[in-house]
């Protein structure tokens, strides 16, 4: 099972856009990421990010909307980490299996099952019934048998007091890797009408060639575009040096990276708060109470910024109401929770006992 944990680490990648997070998975044979195609709808490139790798943009090659799979370009990984597709033999009940992925956000989580029935038809598919718990942003993960080998991508997830989760065989991803590689890794989408795969080269106009029905190449969407306060809060992380395509993690969401404290940014609209949380570090398991008064101490110092404690973790944070939110003084505010963040961590470590969080470290 360590074995499996370790090997998963530098192959499963969380993906993240303007509209949601999910996860997908990298197969170094092929040289792309494998995930479903609801993770990436809407967008041509989306951010990735793993343990073997720093993220950054990936272009979106291949879509399948009926199969609910898509292909990620994965020139930038490290290509000694391989995923292994299992045979094509179905899984059998009983089985034990393993859902990997990024749930509600959360990097790198394992979650152990059964399969319940290894050939469960819905809207005209096959897909793997299990009792692995999948969640928001579980989706493109790869399902693990417990040889380590690759057997489905976990898809959706039905909760009625017990969790059943569902995963497409792993049959239909090698199925379109061979379509998808037959046109030399153009960018391409299969139709929703005949499934004949249209790439660039093929598509007449907007059309299948085939069938004359619409397709939808990846590369061909509306781009996103912030509005209303997120305008604002991008201009405000532009001003301040970072680039907001990497930083966007949902609607109205983003997150940044400053020397080793990673902070959160959220806006709320229904309440016009606009939150800045800085994730610094765990608190020890000895000399907690010294810890405690430093920060109390700190918090009637700080101008604008609060530290707390929400279970292990100690967060700097900033609240701001939209209506008092411009170019300055967010620019000032955030400027200075950044600085803090990336200055109070070491200090918490270095001087108090207090432990890095494995992703700031």
């Amino acid at each position: 099972m360590e074995t499996i944990i370790e090997l998963y680490r530098d192959i499963v990648v969380q993906i993240a856009n303007p509209y949601s997070l999910g996860t997908g998975f990298y197969l170094g044979e092929y040289d792309i990421i494998v995930t479903n195609e609801h993770v990436i709808r809407g967008n041509d490139q989306v951010v990735i990010n793993g343990y073997a790798f720093e993220e950054h943009l990936s272009q979106v090659l291949f879509v399948d909307e009926h199969l609910d799979l898509a292909f990620l370009d994965a020139s930038q990984l490290n290509q000694e980490a391989k995923g292994k597709l299992s045979a094509l033999a179905k899984p059998k009940i009983g089985e034990e299996i393993l859902a990997v992925g990024h749930p509600f956000g959360l990097k790198f989580s394992f979650t152990k099952g059964i399969v319940s029935n290894p050939h469960v038809v819905k809207n005209n598919l096959e897909f793997i019934q299990h009792d692995a718990a999948l969640n928001p942003g579980n989706s493109g993960g790869p399902l693990v048998n417990h040889k380590g080998e690759i057997i489905g991508v976990n898809s959706f997830s039905i909760v009625n007091g017990n969790s059943i989760g569902f995963s497409l065989p792993i049959h239909y991803v090698k199925e379109n890797i061979d379509k998808f590689l037959a046109t030399g890794k153009q960018v391409s989408a299969i139709c929703t009408s005949c499934h004949t795969i249209v790439s660039e080269e093929k598509i007449e106009n907007k059309y299948c060639f085939n069938c004359g029905c619409e397709v939808k190449l990846p590369n061909v969407v509306e781009q996103y575009l912030p509005l209303g306060m997120g305008v604002t809060i991008e201009d405000m992380l532009t001003n301040l040096g970072y680039d907001v395509q990497l930083s966007r993690r949902g609607l109205n969401f983003w997150e940044v990276q400053r020397g080793s404290a990673r902070i959160k940014i959220s806006y709320h609209e229904d309440t016009g708060l606009i939150m800045g949380d800085a994730y610094l570090c765990t608190i020890p398991k000895t000399g907690i109470m010294s810890i405690y008064k430093m920060l109390l101490q700190e918090n009637y110092t700080l101008d604008g910024l609060t530290f707390s404690v929400r279970g292990q973790d100690i967060i700097l944070s900033l609240l701001i109401y939209d209506k008092y939110f411009d170019d300055q003084t967010s620019s000032l505010f955030f400027n200075e929770l950044f600085d803090k963040a990336d200055h109070y961590d070491n200090i918490l470590v270095e001087e108090f006992g207090a432990s890095w969080k494995p992703e700031n470290q």
